[in-house]
């Protein structure tokens, strides 16, 4: 093993030796389920921030956004700038209602709880339909995590993609085990941190060496540089009103993912609240624009080798190519390089920790007390949620088990599923005071059913819809649910006076 690499291992080491002494720390502030699912509703706000959107980009933001503007151009860009939307529109507009109803609607810590308390359904039907939605996309949404991390350990250490696997998974499994709520929110607001140093000063470092040769090295790794920074194209042929749309989309996602709207309700204040929604926007649009940054300047920088490539590493490890070359060949500070490559580390675990922790919320808080024990106790619910968080991490480490699986595609399934599904009723339970629990129903099974449909059956000639159109089951998945909301709530009764009047004092709370 060389120098290099030992300098690398070390950090890692202490990084994750970091991580697992924040879950034992934070096992000791943890005395009840309210703690470990919702840190009994203390976040500060920079720790919500960047709990939040960490959690939300996840190895996606520095391997899969960059990975695919190096190989196809800047028209990839059009998801970045879809998801800055929604993160914006996100905390400025649904952040501080959704914090407000939740302490009306009895308290709720978790969004199915939510959603059974808004609409006071007495036979549990969207504690079970929500639940089961949960931990069916978030198995996938883990399992590209997990997948990220496996593919991380490969290239840096050459270590076994499935040793990797293993090895990445034991250790968010152990901080999230130990400490909830409280351990995943301080790890995230670490690894936001970490996540944002590293994006910006990398391609920074790297485009100072390769200067104004950008152009020409851009030409000469095989792609048109007119067409390569050009938003109007994608790879090799004019980008489409659908493929702009479809990448727009993903803007819709954000009002409907529960790891992200959890830190809503978990943040301690109002005051809290609007510091968290500052720190939350600057950081993912500056993350967001220099993860394409780095695909643009990785696609030079790294030239003559070109990823993606026969016996080449994968586009989506261009981001930790660079370190090794800024930090190695450059710069010969091999331990400041696997600081930074920590920082791909922070974004994958940031993700799968909280993921891990919502499927445990929704199977032990919502399925076992809320639906069969409801006079199980806190300290029953927090060994069911414990449990359920070791199996639903083995269940995406099967997922992940493919070496070939694509950390874009991973995502933008479960991304499609849990937006269409509860996003539209997020937005209707808030500010649409004549929903009513058919609708509510209606919505969270017709969104989900169609990105199942869409994404996942093989119904034209063996492929799927979103494949022969070429369009984002979100786009219209998350129409289709919220049409759904409104026809049925319009075509049957109207809700009891008692939710009017929750909603009523939800509004003058929340004002």
């Amino acid at each position: 093993m060389s120098s290099t690499t030992v300098a690398i291992l070390i950090a890692f080491v202490c990084y994750l030796a970091l991580m697992i002494g924040i879950g034992v720390w934070s096992m000791k502030q943890t005395s009840d389920a309210s703690d470990y699912f919702l840190g009994g509703r203390g976040l500060s706000g920079p720790v919500a921030a960047l709990s939040a959107q960490a959690s939300d980009m996840s190895g996606w933001l520095l391997m899969g956004l960059p990975g695919s503007v190096y190989a196809l151009g800047t028209g990839q860009a059009w998801i970045a700038v879809g998801l800055g939307l929604g993160t914006i529109i996100n905390w400025l507009i649904i952040a501080k209602p959704l914090r407000a109803y939740t302490i009306v609607a009895n308290n709720s810590m978790t969004l199915p709880e939510f959603f059974g308390n808004r609409y006071h359904d007495e036979k549990k039907i969207l504690l079970g339909v929500s639940s089961a939605i949960i931990v069916i996309f978030f198995l996938v949404y883990t399992a590209s995590a997990l997948a990220s991390g496996g593919k991380l350990f490969n290239t840096v250490f050459g270590v076994d993609y499935h040793v990797a696997l293993l090895i990445g998974a034991v250790v968010i499994l152990v901080y999230t085990f130990l400490g909830g709520f409280l351990a995943v929110c301080t790890t995230d607001f670490v690894q936001g941190m970490l996540m944002l140093v590293g994006i910006l000063v990398v391609p920074i470092i790297a485009w100072g060496f390769v200067g104004g040769e950008l152009t020409s090295l851009l030409e000469q790794s095989g792609v048109n540089s007119a067409h390569y920074m050009s938003l109007a194209y994608n790879g090799d042929h004019p980008i489409t009103v659908v493929e702009i749309l479809s990448n727009l989309a993903w803007g819709l996602g954000y009002c409907g993912m529960p790891h992200i709207l959890v830190r809503f309700m978990a943040i301690k204040n109002e005051k809290e609240l609007k510091k968290s929604s500052v720190i939350a926007i600057v950081w993912v649009v500056l993350s967001l624009a220099f993860a394409v940054v780095i695909g643009i300047v990785g696609r030079a920088f790294l030239f003559p080798e070109i990823l993606g490539a026969e016996g080449a590493a994968s586009t989506e490890s261009v981001f930790i190519e660079m370190i090794q070359k800024v930090f190695t060949e450059y710069l010969p500070l091999p331990f400041i390089g696997g600081i930074f490559i920590c920082g791909i580390l922070a974004a994958i675990m940031s993700t799968a920790d909280s993921q891990l922790l919502v499927c445990s919320s929704s199977v032990s808080a919502d399925i076992y007390k809320d639906i069969f024990k409801p006079d199980a106790s806190d300290e029953k619910v927090l060994q069911i949620g414990r449990v359920t968080t070791i199996v639903v991490a083995i269940l995406a480490f099967f997922i992940a088990w493919n070496p070939n699986s694509s950390i874009m595609g991973l995502v933008s399934d479960a991304w499609a599923g849990l937006g269409s599904a509860f996003g539209p009723l997020v937005v209707m339970s808030l500010f649409w005071k004549r929903t009513n629990l058919p609708g509510a129903i209606a919505g969270l099974i017709s969104g989900a059913a169609f990105v199942i449909v869409w994404d996942y059956l093989p119904i034209i000639g063996g492929q799927t819809l979103g494949t022969v159109t070429g369009i984002y089951s979100l786009l219209l998945g998350f129409f289709v649910s919220l049409i759904c909301i409104i026809l049925v709530s319009l075509l049957t009764k109207a809700p009891d006076e008692s939710i009017l009047a929750e909603f009523e004092a939800y509004k003058q709370y929340h004002e």
